[in-house]
């Protein structure tokens, strides 16, 4: 998961991402030339959707068909096929066929020569999420699957499965759902078909192999759907607000502004002629989905966020989290080992360069921000020292390629929240070493883009071999890097990286929000007395300092609204916020007596370790720091 914020215990954010062997040889040919499936919303039941798949006649006794164990992108099991119920197989004379299920995912099919049909319903995942819900230990929502009256979200791997031997055969989906329906995918759609009485359309799509199938998500329902140019990329974004709290247009600006700037800084690469936003705002109800983040597939991205967010809040998250999705068509789109290329949805092994893949890409998400002027150097700044506490409250002796390598088992899969953090640092360092190399004249993104065209999106490269090639494309300095901290186990000193562009890890005053101090919060519940109050850490902001707060302060209302642990989640997601300049008014209780702090905000600084220009850099230092932060 990509990032987490909490208060009391109540997830505020959650903002993920997350993207073998080579394909099977063909034993259980199907003489039909495309797959046909369907998945028909008019006749959902119990929250449970029919779908029918047609593969065509087989040329052999027995196949086996399956839903996938685990997705790309995910890097955890799901076990999609948990939510399949009443599975049948049927022949050309409408008579059931033997199915054996094989385990979670599998079924096995006797007599396949005279299979015509199978035949099951899906639940969705949403409203049955839990601790153990997709993704194992903690739900994550953006790889799920919505079926309600309204909303349809529509990741495909929880409803198509494949043959296991058919999984490169073309598929042909039709989708019929009410026809007043919006439907967004970036799926190629064939043909649409409206029913007799007018009340539903049948969408057909065309899918070149079963990748295509599981990388394309559908939304479908009341949705507000917004389109735009990005250079020659369409921007699609669909959004769903349950109670029209957010919307396609409001979010817009914020997503065009983000994206026209990413477009910008990546320059010529362009592995795509659309890109679609899936955008699901939970509602917050025992039904609704908890994994707050989003899930990257090659060309598009779905996210699930708390519809309670405020405006501005959405507006960042959504910034930070698709601005890492969206570059994701550098890699792995563009830059890819076998095991992602030739994926197996049942028995997956992992690339050992997750550093690259979510490393380098959440490198890209928080390096275009300054380097588009969309940060402040020192906002930057603050963003790496947060990756930089975060990554050495894991374990900072790790092998990373071998936690890549090993991402689903322990002890390694504890640790794969540290690939958005220590990757993107090690994304940070291999850029700063290139810029040493080069004179400034190159960086990380130009060598990925060296690497997009000599592999491209139909050619994987050698998991082995790919780090000696970009040792041979850059510098001897990487050489050393990566047999030491990226291969090797051995921790990062970062102030040797930061020496290089004249910076310095040092002890002094960071700029804050005005919920926190030295990375602690400065808020805290009361239980017994059902209050939220300040902290001793209080003392360490100096905004509130400077307003005359002590601990042990009640705080009784902000603007307008009582503070109370129901509404506290809500609220303090807006103090978070809060920017210099804003009007604000707090009443505190203060052993009975009424506090009211009428005022403007200023800047809340607190004391702690911060990254900061030298005093005594050189011009060459400064120089460097220049090509790293605007190159």
């Amino acid at each position: 998961m990509k990032k987490i914020f909490t208060i009391f215990g109540l997830s505020l954010l959650l903002v993920a991402c997350g993207s073998s062997n080579k394909s099977a040889t063909s034993n259980d040919l199907a003489t039909s030339t495309a797959i046909e499936t369907s998945i028909d919303l008019t006749k959902v039941t119990d929250d449970k959707a029919p779908v029918t798949i047609n593969p065509g006649r087989f040329t052999v006794e027995t196949v086996t068909y399956r839903l996938p164990k685990v997705v790309q992108g995910t890097y955890s099991v799901s076990d999609f096929g948990k939510y399949v119920d009443d599975f049948k197989a049927f022949d050309y004379s409408g008579n059931e066929l033997s199915v054996t299920k094989e385990d979670t995912n599998t079924w096995t099919i006797s007599n396949a020569k005279e299979l015509d049909y199978i035949t099951y319903y899906v639940n969705d995942t949403f409203d049955i999420e839990s601790t153990g819900g997709i993704g194992g230990e903690q739900p994550f929502s953006p790889a799920g699957t919505n079926i309600e009256p309204d909303n349809y979200v529509l990741n495909l791997h929880g409803f198509i499965g494949y043959f296991d031997s058919l999984k490169n055969s073309q598929y042909k989906l039709d989708v019929t759902a009410d026809a007043t329906f919006k439907r967004t995918s970036a799926l190629e759609t064939v043909k649409s078909t409206t029913s007799a009485d007018g009340k539903s359309i049948t969408t057909s799509y065309f899918a070149p192999r079963y990748f295509d199938i599981t990388d394309n998500p559908m939304m479908y329902g009341n949705l507000d759907v917004e389109e735009f140019q990005v250079g020659d990329i369409k921007i699609v974004l669909s959004v769903y607000s349950p109670n029209g709290t957010h919307s396609a247009t409001s979010m817009r600006n914020a997503m065009e502004t983000m994206m026209q700037a990413q477009k910008t800084y990546l320059g010529d690469i362009n592995s795509t002629p659309r890109y679609d936003i899936y955008v699901y705002l939970s509602e917050g109800t025992a039904e609704s989905p908890k994994g707050f983040g989003a899930l990257e597939h090659h060309t598009s991205t779905v996210v699930v966020m708390p519809e309670a967010i405020p405006a501005a809040a959405l507006d960042k998250s959504m910034v930070d989290v698709v601005s890492h999705e969206f570059f994701h068509i550098v890699t792995p789109l563009s830059v890819h080992s076998e095991d992602v290329h030739y994926f197996d949805y049942n028995a997956p092994t992992f690339s050992k360069h997750l550093w690259m893949y979510e490393g380098v890409t959440e490198y890209f998400a928080t390096l275009f921000q300054v380097d588009q002027g969309l940060v402040t150097e020192e906002e930057f700044y603050n963003t790496i020292m947060g990756k930089i506490g975060t990554a050495n409250g894991m374990n900072d002796s790790m092998s990373f390629t071998e936690m890549s390598e090993n991402v689903l088992d322990e002890p390694y899969a504890s640790q794969y929240y540290n690939v958005y953090q220590k990757g993107a640092l090690i994304g940070m360092c291999i850029d700063i070493l290139i810029r040493e190399g080069s004179n400034g004249n190159r960086g990380i993104l130009s060598l990925m883009k060296e690497l997009s065209m000599k592999y491209g999106k139909n050619k994987p490269f050698d998991d082995d071999k790919i780090i000696d090639e970009i040792v041979a494309m850059t510098y001897p300095s990487l050489r050393g890097f990566f047999d030491t901290h990226v291969i090797g186990d051995t921790p990062i000193d970062y102030n040797e990286f930061f020496n290089k562009v004249g910076l310095e890890i040092s002890e002094g005053r960071v700029t804050t929000n005005y919920i926190q101090a030295g990375g602690g919060l400065i808020v805290a519940p009361d239980q017994g007395r059902g209050v939220i109050y300040f902290n001793n850490a209080v003392t360490d902001n100096s905004f509130w300092n400077e307003q005359g707060v002590k601990p042990n302060d009640v705080i009784k209302s902000i603007d307008g609204t009582k503070v109370t642990m129901q509404t506290a989640n809500e609220i303090f997601q807006k103090v978070f916020m809060w920017k210099p300049g804003t009007d604000v008014e707090v009443v505190l209780d203060r052993d009975g007596e009424e506090i009211v702090i009428k005022t403007t905000l200023t800047q809340a600084y607190t004391t702690g370790k911060g990254l900061m220009p030298k005093a005594d850099a050189t011009p060459e230092q400064k120089a460097l720091r220049e090509a790293w932060l605007k190159g």
